[in-house]
């Protein structure tokens, strides 16, 4: 009999039971309303996805200043919490283990997403590329710096919105502090130019999103129920330069998030969106990963075969798959078995309903060897 791999093997996260070690990444769908209320039929799209050991939801905005794209959810008032709830016992129901994504995209954003006010962001500086509007794609602007008074209120969202997300049922809270998004904006000296106590050394441009996270274990309410992602090295969300020392700046980062008892930290090993490598900079990714004493979980262009290597040689304690679990409802049984992976066509990705959304079937249940021609057609 051939031995179990470790990926398949269950795993304890805090108190939480996982049936594996795979996690499904927080991956952005924009089928909400306008007001941020998520489609029913997110129900079945979660709730299929279910036999991954911890689903990740995407990211979902802290209040309406969060919002970065259109028809994204949010988890600021009563009645997203309403809308969540029914999604959550799904995914319960169906055994699985569900955390909210809490996201704020400061300057990646628009004016249109707001009502005409200009986005807010550590600093002025303007992101290169275009939003995602409800009408089009138009070009980013320069956003508005933040004033140091206003902090308490955006703490006052994180807060909130951890309080929320529990009160809609979900298992735990992931803070996005990655991906060149409004915590990550603080952290970068490329993009925090202040000259105030959130600007200038490690040290300071640390202290706003650390506050951030202290803010959302007070409205958990568990620390070990609140996990952090970040990205050192992603430039591809709208070309954002580097940090000038990613390896001090994530390194004391990291340090400080240890110290908080946290439920993981999740980390791109890389420069995001399938790709590892960066011309001319070296990060070591465990350096980075030993400073953080608590369950790590990596992503970014992992097979099953490279995530069981890295389990086995102790680098990693779960691995998140993002894409592959588009078109995969099945995907823990496809990678267990070797089975075809499906690949949903990118007019799939952002937008629309359910089609090509919650409709992917599992291998069980059909036997095309091109199912996305299948759901597509």
């Amino acid at each position: 009999m051939n031995k179990q791999r470790l990926l398949f093997t269950p795993f304890l996260l805090g108190s939480l039971k996982l049936p594996n070690h795979i996690v499904m990444a927080p991956l952005t769908r924009s089928r909400a309303n306008d007001e941020g209320i998520p489609s029913p039929f997110a129900a079945k799209y979660y709730s299929d996805r279910a036999t991954a050991g911890l689903i990740i939801s995407e990211g979902t905005n802290i209040s309406a200043q969060a919002r970065g794209f259109a028809f994204t959810p949010g988890i600021w008032n009563d009645a997203q919490v309403e809308a969540w709830k029914p999604i959550v016992d799904a995914v319960h129901q169906s055994g699985g283990t569900f955390y909210l994504q809490l996201w704020h995209t400061g300057r990646i954003s628009h004016p249109s997403l707001h009502g005409g006010a200009l986005p807010i962001a550590p600093s002025a500086v303007t992101p290169i590329g275009h939003a995602f509007a409800k009408e089009g794609k138009p070009d980013y602007v320069t956003p508005r710096a933040v004033e140091a008074s206003e902090l308490p209120g955006i703490l006052d969202e994180y807060s909130v919105a951890a309080a929320n997300a529990k009160r809609a049922g979900f298992d735990g809270v992931e803070i996005h502090s990655a991906n060149a998004y409004f915590l990550d904006q603080w952290l970068r000296d490329s993009t925090n130019l202040r000259t105030d106590e959130y600007g200038g050394s490690v040290e300071n441009r640390v202290r706003f999103p650390l506050a951030a996270v202290r803010a959302t274990i007070e409205g958990f309410g568990d620390a070990s129920r609140v996990g952090v992602r970040v990205a050192p090295l992603d430039i591809l969300t709208c070309k954002t330069p580097l940090d000038s020392n990613p390896s001090e700046t994530y390194g004391h980062y990291i340090s400080e998030l240890s110290k908080l008892g946290l439920s993981h930290l999740h980390m791109v090993e890389g420069v995001g969106k399938q790709s590892r490598q960066l011309e001319g900079v070296s990060l070591d990714f465990q350096a980075l990963r030993h400073r953080f004493d608590g369950v790590y979980i990596a992503n970014n262009m992992y097979t099953s075969e490279t995530a069981e290597s890295a389990l086995v040689a102790g680098e990693v304690d779960l691995v998140s798959f993002g894409r592959l679990f588009l078109a995969n409802p099945d995907l823990v049984e496809r990678l267990r078995t070797g089975a075809e992976l499906a690949e949903a066509p990118m007019e799939f990705w952002y937008g629309g309903t359910n089609r090509g959304y919650s409709d992917w079937p599992t291998l069980a249940n059909s036997p095309s060897k091109d199912i996305a021609e299948e759901v597509a057609g």
